[in-house]
């Protein structure tokens, strides 16, 4: 389920020279899940390289190739003053082959092919709850690179199983990913943990209004515990302004969230549903470091596409390694 990296896949892809420090070369490998039990407080990175829910929200497919291409450039910021956080661990990548090969081989035009898609992600989702789960049990913070938006449910479902407790999520995307629940896509996960009774508060934060149907504008409506913050209301504000509508959806969720970040809502970011109008990278990492000092529960980015994007893994690097470093 896990494919484990050895100290040497490690080290070839680090580029060393002479004098310098990479993260690559003081980060701590697990080659098994039961290592975690060894380990204390640490932020567990795992890749989840798929497309198949993407595929089946008619999105456009090369997330599968974004964690290699994260893990080559992480690995290989320098290891200094700012960047020597030394509890990080890296567990590997869920292997999700069989659900991507069968989904790359579908034609959708078939009867019941976007059912079949939904089949595959539900297995997926199991696979990743089934490691979150095990993350969070024995007291560490998982941190994903994905993959679809799917799943966000295997993250949310992990961690309710892990502490039999609802959890809240901050969801900074150009939609709403609240679709209905007919099958299972990249579209629908938040749907299906509040339909599952593993999600209680929900906060979007930068949704925009041509992409947010009528219907689910609807059923939000009066609900409490669900709140969203349109990008089109923020758009002209200064950046501090930006932070202060941002910290309005950390209070709405109490201050104990698990933080998602789609990168669709990046502006001309190779994504699934690219973008020309959005949030800035710069905005982004803004953003990361003011939720980084509260009570996160998980982060998971996704929606990324590596296809053609040598920048790409340097983006993702940057966002995590903005989170990671929270005592500045």
């Amino acid at each position: 389920m896990i494919h484990y990296y050895s100290k040497e896949d490690i080290d070839n892809l680090v580029k060393y020279r002479s004098g310098e420090v990479k993260l690559g070369q003081k980060i701590k490998i697990i080659q098994h899940l039961d290592e975690l039990e060894e380990l204390e407080d640490y932020h567990i990175l795992f890749g989840i390289p798929e497309d198949v829910g993407i595929r089946g929200n008619y999105g456009v497919p090369g997330a599968k190739k974004t964690w290699n291409e994260f893990l080559k450039a992480f690995l290989n910021i320098q290891f200094n003053d700012y960047n020597n956080q030394t509890k990080i661990a890296i567990l590997g990548y869920i292997d999700c082959s069989e659900q991507q090969n069968k989904a790359e081989n579908l034609a959708l035009h078939e009867p019941e092919g976007f059912l079949q898609l939904g089949k595959w992600v539900e297995e997926i989702d199991l696979k990743v709850t089934e490691v979150v789960k095990k993350i969070k049990e024995e007291g560490h913070f998982p941190l994903a690179i994905g993959g679809g938006h799917n799943n966000a449910l295997g993250l949310i479902q992990g961690c309710f199983l892990a502490t039999e407790k609802m959890i809240n999520v901050i969801n900074i995307d150009a939609h709403t990913d609240l679709r209905t629940t007919n099958y299972r896509h990249s579209g629908n996960g938040f749907s299906y943990a509040i339909e599952k009774g593993y999600l209680n508060y929900y906060f979007m934060f930068g949704i925009h209004k041509n992409y947010t149907p009528q219907y689910i504008l609807d059923e939000i409506e009066n609900k409490k515990n669900i709140d969203f913050q349109l990008y089109e209301d923020l758009v002209h504000l200064s950046s501090i302004d930006m932070l202060v509508k941002l910290k309005s959806g950390v209070n709405f969720v109490k201050n104990d969230f698990g933080l998602e970040i789609d990168c669709d809502a990046i502006a001309n970011f190779n994504s699934s549903a690219k973008t020309p109008s959005g949030f800035s990278l710069g905005e982004m990492r803004s953003f990361l470091k003011l939720v980084r000092k509260e009570t996160v529960k998980y982060l998971h980015i996704c929606e990324a596409d590596a296809t053609n994007n040598p920048q790409l893994g340097k983006a993702l690097s940057y966002l995590v390694s903005d989170f990671l470093r929270r005592d500045s």
